[in-house]
């Protein structure tokens, strides 16, 4: 058992010539100094050693429908436990969550539990699944790792909510772990990803690959679109046919609506029509599970079969309210579907 303290040692790092700290588990790759913390905050030198202040220590716990995280094609209709820590690895103007992804008073405060502790609760409450989510799980990963081995011990199901920016030193250590995945694609352009998230697109796009081509972990990818910055047809074309081409028709592509938050405020809310018209254009193009997100929908929410167009899965917010599927076949013409399915 991994006992909580202030300070765990953290791995992917190693030491520079001019004594500073190497962090290489995302590409930022800090340089950090004696006493100086990463861009994420929870990753500190002390002592010339990298010590991780997650670890032990969720800022935020609670049980969800597994469609909030959203993933529509991972035992659809089952609860998870759901927990973050604080921090983050990007810098997203836009953040949804950023009471807890930009806090640091909240991580001193929050209550220390143990990857055992954190089962025993997922088990006490009946849910079949973990998530690491709320803020960036990459950056609390040996904690992660952790909570995922002991989950899989008890015969519980782990799954990442991220932004996708880890190295590929890194990658393989999580993700063999992780049963499922949701992967937040921002925006399809470099120059959205460097001003609005102060990162890079090319190490998300590599992340998919390697879930898709080395990997057998079940993932979706979700994309919020921002009025005015990443939400126009021929953005969403080229993400919708970059899907195609690298990662095949079959990876469910939730679109989801932005609502004003942190340094967004002046931003208006994404219409609704915006979101319906990226779905109609990802299924012209040739996906095949395209979903709607942070808005009332009628069709956006429910899973169609790609061969009869029977509606096999019928979804009301996050909840599911029909599924004709057998064995992860539909019911009426036995086409199998993409996903894993109880």
């Amino acid at each position: 058992m991994q006992t909580p303290t202030a300070n765990h040692l953290a791995r992917w790092w190693n030491t520079l010539p001019d004594g500073r700290i190497h962090c290489y588990l995302c590409p930022r790759h800090c340089h950090i100094g004696e006493g100086q913390h990463g861009f994420c905050y929870i990753r500190q030198n002390v002592s010339g050693e990298l010590v991780q202040l997650g670890y032990g220590r969720p800022a935020a716990l609670a049980i969800d429908p597994i469609e909030k995280k959203p993933l529509f094609h991972f035992h659809p209709g089952s609860s998870i436990l759901s927990l973050g820590t604080a921090g983050c690895n990007l810098g997203c103007q836009f953040c949804q969550n950023f009471d807890i992804s930009k806090a640091r008073s909240v991580q001193q405060s929050s209550r220390r539990m143990t990857p055992e502790e954190i089962v025993d609760l997922a088990i006490a409450h009946g849910t079949p699944s973990i998530a690491f989510t709320y803020n960036e799980p990459t950056i609390w990963a040996e904690f992660v790792i952790d909570i995922a081995q002991a989950a899989h011990e008890a015969g519980l199901k782990t799954v990442m909510v991220s932004n996708g920016y880890i190295t590929r030193e890194a990658f393989f250590d999580v993700y063999k772990h992780i049963d499922a995945a949701n992967i937040d694609l921002k925006g399809f352009t470099e120059s959205f990803y460097s001003k609005i998230t102060l990162s890079h697109l090319a190490p998300v796009l590599d992340v998919l690959r390697w879930l898709r081509r080395e990997s057998s972990v079940w993932f979706e990818i979700t994309n919020l679109l921002i009025p005015g910055l990443n939400d126009s047809p021929a953005e969403t074309a080229e993400l919708c046919d970059w899907i195609l081409s690298d990662l095949g028709d079959d990876v469910p592509l939730h679109f989801t609506a932005f609502h004003p938050d942190f340094k967004m405020m002046d931003r208006e809310p994404t219409p609704p029509e915006t979101i319906h018209r990226a779905r109609q254009l990802a299924l012209a193009r040739g996906l095949k599970y395209v979903y709607e997100g942070n808005i009332i929908t009628r069709e956006g929410g429910n899973t169609t079969c790609p061969n009869c167009r029977r509606t096999i899965i019928q979804r009301s917010w996050h909840r599911v309210e029909a599924c004709e599927l057998e064995q992860g076949r539909c019911v009426h013409c036995k086409t199998e579907i993409a996903g894993r399915f109880a």
